[in-house]
Parts: C-alpha cells; sequence; structure tokens
C-alpha cells in the first residue's frame, strides 16, 4: 500500500448491486477490492494531481463499437475515479492482476440482459 488515506476503500458494495454500465460502457467483469488481495502500489493513479489510494473495486468495461477494453477503478459504490485503456480482455486482466496481487481469483462476469 502506498499509505495514502482514501476514501474510496472503504467496505465494497455487495456483489449483486453493481451497475451494468460504467461511463457508459458495457460492464464485463467486476471485482470487488477486499483483505484477500493486494494492493502492490507499481502504478500510481492521479486525478487533478492527487494520489489516489487504492480502488473499492475494479472493473473491465468496452464501449460499443470498440474493440479495447478498459480497466476501470472505481470507488465501493462503482463511481469510476480512473481507468486504463488495453487492446485485450488478457492484457486488462494483466494489469489488473500486476497492481492488485490475488485479484484473478475474484473476477465475476456481470449479467447479461
Amino acid at each position: 500500500m502506498n499509505g495514502t488515506p482514501d476514501q474510496s476503500r472503504r467496505q465494497p458494495a455487495a456483489a449483486n448491486s453493481h451497475p451494468k454500465e460504467l461511463d457508459g460502457a458495457r460492464l464485463l467483469y467486476f471485482a470487488e477490492i477486499t483483505e484477500a488481495v493486494c494492493h502492490t502500489g507499481r502504478t500510481i493513479h492521479r486525478v487533478n494531481g492527487q494520489v489516489l489510494g487504492p480502488a473499492g473495486g475494479l472493473a473491465i468495461c468496452q464501449y460499443e463499437d470498440s474493440t479495447q477494453f478498459y480497466l476501470f477503478y472505481c470507488s465501493a459504490d462503482w463511481a469510476v475515479l480512473t481507468d486504463t485503456c488495453h487492446e485485450s480482455l488478457d492484457e486488462a486482466r494483466h494489469q489488473a492482476e500486476w497492481e492488485y496481487e490475488g485479484i484473478s481469483k475474484y473476477w465475476t462476469p456481470a449479467a447479461r440482459d
């Protein structure tokens, strides 16, 4: 952990309360950040010059008509804080695991309509 206090890392919302889309992109997979995973601190995310602490949840999403996958770093109530863009689903998952060791076991597929 980077030691930065962060309000977004409170108890995550219940798994069944995740949104169907984030930032206008379709939710594919999501994972809540719990004590079972380790925030490695290998990447520093900034918003408006402020360093973000650990996310409350991660989501992999895809915009309509896009081939790219977005790894969204979310608050515990699934508000998007920042993101990274990836050419494949595997690349997005790899990035998530690099930043949050152990997260790979916790990906949950989003419900399809």
